[in-house]
């Protein structure tokens, strides 16, 4: 069992690795035009797409706590290759909706069971604190350098045609169902399936209510995470707005992936060489950089403010992803990760499409202004709170020690 459980961990960071190997997504945006679709109908689509998300996220979770985390890797990575294979034929809305549908089924499976699984097999293994956040910045790490490669690979293969990207695409959908047949089910203390009322108060109880800390740590992620999520989607227009042609998309999506696995695999030794402070508020100080120096300056100076979101992203993945973990018991982990994901998607589907309106009614600059204010407005209202709570917790910690060591 043991071996079987150490082979766990190299075979998920594979699976990541092929998982987030969307060769499409560097020229997603132009490759829905070439559909039919305007800017505002692109966000409408990934407002569907999280929509589709939010329904089955946090059953999906609640489905690997109760019934196992490998069998929600194998049921969302059938889900995940169908639609990557559906996508070499849709054209228009409609049909692309059903491609939004059948891939958000499958990410809301996926979503956290992997990280549940690693975390599983690594409690089993008997590995400390040090190693459990080591191997959440390495699966991070390995998901990025996935976006970067394939993204070389889109940059290249759309010289020829969308074609060629999208059946590549649809060829590395199917490759994380294959690595999940080499995944062993790590022990671990399972809810019970009678219960699901019972069971999910729980989780909510436990992750907004009874702990000041780990409420305002679910807020940062959410909200730091869309803060640096909008700009996805709006990247590759504003590239073709500074006259990037789109045979570099690839480059740059690559580039900026490259940096966001280099940040999260530096996170733990920036933490633990300066502390969780500086790193939260250069994760939060980041966004707002970005999306003003972006609207300022433009041109080649723009393109490089717009690597400050995913130096951002790779430290909110890490820092708060492992401080959500280590506070969750085992037997709702993979339901804790789908809550988050479902209040990110949640507000997405609100506020997607206005940012999508924004843009056609008001331009590209006014709206990059507009996001850098409520990233200012995020830097007040739900970082700092967050840091006085690391300061009390780190103070009860110290007092907590002291007086351990002043006992007789």
């Amino acid at each position: 069992m043991e071996r079987k459980l150490k082979r766990n961990i190299p075979v998920l960071y594979l699976f990541s690795f092929f998982w987030l190997s969307m060769v499409i997504i560097p020229v997603i945006v132009p490759f829905f035009e070439s559909r039919g679709l305007s800017l505002a109908q692109v966000f409408y689509l990934q407002a569907i797409f999280a929509l589709f998300v939010v329904l089955f996220e946090v059953p999906s979770g609640y489905l690997a706590d109760v019934c196992g985390r490998k069998k929600t890797l194998v049921a969302g990575s059938i889900f995940h290759g169908l639609g990557f294979s559906w996508l070499c034929v849709a054209d228009g809305f409609a049909e692309l909706v059903l491609f939004e549908m059948l891939v958000g089924l499958g990410m809301s499976l996926l979503s956290g069971a992997d990280l549940s699984l690693l975390y599983d097999s690594q409690q089993v293994l008997g590995q400390g604190p040090e190693e459990k956040t080591r191997g959440i910045a390495n699966l991070r790490f390995v998901k990025s350098i996935a976006e970067g490669v394939s993204a070389l690979l889109g940059g290249f293969l759309v010289i020829y045609s969308f074609d060629f990207v999208v059946i590549a695409n649809a060829v590395f959908a199917w490759c994380p169902l294959i690595l999940t047949l080499g995944l062993t089910e790590a022990p671990f203390t399972r809810m019970e399936p009678a219960k699901p009322v019972h069971n999910l108060s729980r989780v909510i109880r436990h992750l907004f209510v009874n702990d000041r800390l780990l409420r305002l740590i679910c807020m940062n992620i959410t909200f730091f995470s869309l803060a640096t999520f909008y700009v996805v989607w709006m990247l590759q227009p504003y590239w073709l707005d500074q006259g990037v042609p789109l045979a570099a998309f690839g480059l740059l999506w690559a580039a900026q992936s490259f940096l966001f696995a280099f940040a999260s695999k530096v996170c733990p030794v920036m933490e633990r060489r300066f502390g969780a402070r500086p790193v939260l508020v250069l994760m939060a100080i980041l966004p707002i950089a970005g999306y003003f120096g972006m609207s300022i300056w433009g041109g080649a100076l723009g393109i490089v403010m717009s690597f400050s979101f995913f130096i951002s992203r790779g430290l909110n993945q890490v820092i708060l992803t492992d401080a959500l973990n280590t506070r969750v018991p085992s037997e709702f982990r993979a339901t804790a990760n789908s809550m988050t994901s479902f209040m990110f998607r949640g507000v997405y589907i609100v506020t997607g499409p206005l940012i999508g309106l924004l843009i056609d009614w008001y331009g590209m600059q006014v709206t990059l202004v507009v996001l850098g204010l409520v990233c200012t407005l995020l830097f007040s209202f739900v970082l700092l709170p967050l840091l006085g709570a690391v300061d009390q917790a780190e103070r009860r910690a110290c007092s907590a020690g002291s007086s351990v060591a002043n006992e007789p």
